[in-house]
């Protein structure tokens, strides 16, 4: 199985500006005038453009304000701080301060088309922290 990841956008530049600066990614290929493919993390990431009010799942439109939805996107970094300056010069929202848990630590930000994302720092063994 080969996962890719698509995110809706209204603005397709606006967008490969925040997600070049925020994290890092390169831009590789361009579909025509409503695609780009990222690379540079694990998977590609295709940004798709989509106006607002324009039909999506279940027949509701698009609505680019702050949503939640039950599944969201980690980024693992290696320095949190380092990582969540650069989102946050990119156009990202802190959403609550950095918390800490046994695996490592985590902050939530809104990108600027109100996807939400979890930027990840491992510490020790980072998930397997948590199995005895």
């Amino acid at each position: 199985m080969k996962l890719l990841l698509n995110i809706d956008v209204p603005d397709l530049n606006e967008a490969e500006r925040f997600y070049v600066e925020a994290f890092g990614l390169e831009p590789a290929r361009r579909f025509g005038d409503a695609v780009l493919e990222l690379l540079g993390a694990e998977i590609p990431l295709y940004l798709l453009r989509k106006g607002a009010a324009t039909i999506g799942a279940g027949n509701s439109p698009r609505d680019y304000s702050r949503h939640w939805m039950p599944l969201h996107c980690d980024v693992l970094v290696d320095d949190l701080d380092a990582a969540l300056a650069r989102a946050l010069a990119a156009g990202a929202r802190q959403e609550g301060d950095i918390r800490e848990a046994v695996w490592g630590r985590i902050v939530t930000v809104a990108d600027p088309f109100g996807h939400g994302w979890c930027l990840l720092q491992f510490l020790g063994r980072g998930y397997d922290e948590i199995v005895p």
